[in-house]
């Protein structure tokens, strides 16, 4: 757990995978290499690849309980992404080991609408797909919703890429529990929502601040630390390149200017850290660590 100013910070880790090197076009062996000593082993395993830990952020304010992205979920039918499709994982427990149960879960903040950051919105029930947190309102960018959705901008996708709107939004939506957003919204008690375009047209993030104190929750802006050291390189799932780059790059300014924790959805070991001045460039420093030398 970790704290900013009055509000509470934790997390759960539904599944860990790995991707491999190849996960950004421009990595190189030798780049990579100069690394190694502090990606290994908390970031980076030498035959596995990277770690990519999928996780639910949990912020506590005096007032609300706010989930931010849900998974990949359980019992999933995923064609186009095997590996997230028929897990079978207890991520209610460790939520309930964290103190929290769905019913208590007034906020449900989605980045984006991946397969990844949506599954346990919904679980199986009586045949059924039914929202997971039935009394929360489900935080959404209006764009993301319009291009997720199969009959409008996603009608032109292969209807494998629906099955995940279908699942894990469409009956959050039919619950009317679901608030579209435009993604600079102030949500009050120092909780405002950013737009960060790239990775995904409509993903937003939630900066948090408390007592002087910075928290930005990024979702997939970044995929790996070792992008602070090279802030110009695209994963292969950034959807739009160009304005991945200057979402990255506006990010990584202002959370050193701020000295603010980032904490992105996929990180291993610590699961975020801090961004700092290093020349003219940046040094990562991990939550709970003296952090990595460039």
């Amino acid at each position: 757990m970790v704290r900013i100013g009055a509000i509470e910070i934790d997390w759960v880790e539904e599944v860990t995978v790995f991707d491999p090197p190849e996960l950004f076009a421009q990595m190189s062996a030798d780049k990579l290499a100069r690394h190694r000593s502090w990606l290994e082993p908390d970031y980076y395993d030498a035959e596995k690849g990277f770690h990519v830990g999928v996780l639910s952020w949990i912020v506590r304010t005096p007032s609300r309980t706010i989930i931010l992205d849900t998974g990949a979920g359980n019992g999933k039918t995923r064609p186009t992404s095997p590996r997230f499709g028929g897990l079978d994982t207890p991520y209610l427990a460790r939520l309930a080991a964290k103190g929290i149960v769905p019913e208590a879960v007034d906020t449900v903040l989605l980045t984006h609408l991946h397969l990844d950051h949506v599954g346990w919105n919904t679980v199986m029930r009586d045949g059924a797909w039914v929202p997971t947190f039935a009394n929360a309102r489900h935080l959404v960018s209006g764009v993301e919703m319009e291009l997720r959705d199969p009959e409008r901008g996603a009608a032109a996708r292969p209807p494998a890429s629906w099955q995940v709107y279908n699942d894990s939004v469409r009956p959050v939506l039919e619950a009317g529990l679901i608030d579209l957003v435009a993604g600079d919204e102030d949500l009050g008690e120092g909780l405002t929502l950013m737009r960060l375009p790239g990775h995904s047209a409509g993903q937003i993030g939630l900066r948090v601040e408390s007592e002087g104190q910075v928290a930005m929750f990024i979702a997939d802006v970044v995929h790996q630390p070792i992008q602070v050291y090279f802030p110009h390189w695209n994963s292969r799932y950034c959807e739009d390149q160009d304005t991945a780059r200057e979402t990255r790059a506006g990010i990584f300014a202002r959370a050193a200017k701020e000295n603010a924790l980032l904490l992105p959805a996929h990180f291993g070991g610590d699961h975020g850290g801090y961004i700092e001045r290093a020349g003219e460039g940046y040094s990562f420093r991990p939550l709970h660590s003296e952090g990595a030398e460039a």
